[in-house]
């Protein structure tokens, strides 16, 4: 299953970095799972929207030629929730980019204040592996 959770993109260099948003709607029925009384953006899902932007961000340095996926979450340290009604932006960086895959880190933030950092990093897969079955 695939589905991007990021509204959209405001900035994009290639190779260097990228900048979304994503707007939080009281509609979103996974705000009301955690505590039922207390809507808030899991924290889960902050790492999501962050990993959907650096990895279209990887993907696109290397023209898409493979698959890319999440390899690791190095860090991710949080200072704020996030809550219904919230505009987050999600700003990610290429720290360093190979064949292999890539390094990335950057933060997730709500106006002025400072949400979340994050770092990661992504593997490149040859898109003809990407479909093989692994006992």
């Amino acid at each position: 299953m695939r589905w991007i959770w990021i509204d959209k993109f405001v900035e994009f260099t290639s190779r260097v970095s990228a900048t979304t948003v994503k707007n939080v709607t009281l509609a979103e029925e996974h705000l009301h799972d955690l505590y039922p009384d207390f809507p808030i953006v899991p924290h889960s899902l902050l790492v999501e929207g962050f990993a959907q932007t650096a990895g279209i961000l990887v993907g696109e340095a290397r023209n898409f030629a493979e698959k890319v996926i999440l390899a690791k979450v190095s860090r991710a340290t949080f200072h704020r929730l996030v809550r219904p009604g919230d505009t987050i932006e999600f700003r990610a960086k290429v720290d360093q980019l190979s064949e292999q895959g890539a390094s990335t880190s950057g933060t997730v933030t709500c106006g002025d204040e400072l949400v979340g950092e994050i770092e990661m990093m992504f593997s490149h897969i040859d898109q003809n592996m990407a479909g093989l079955e692994f006992p």
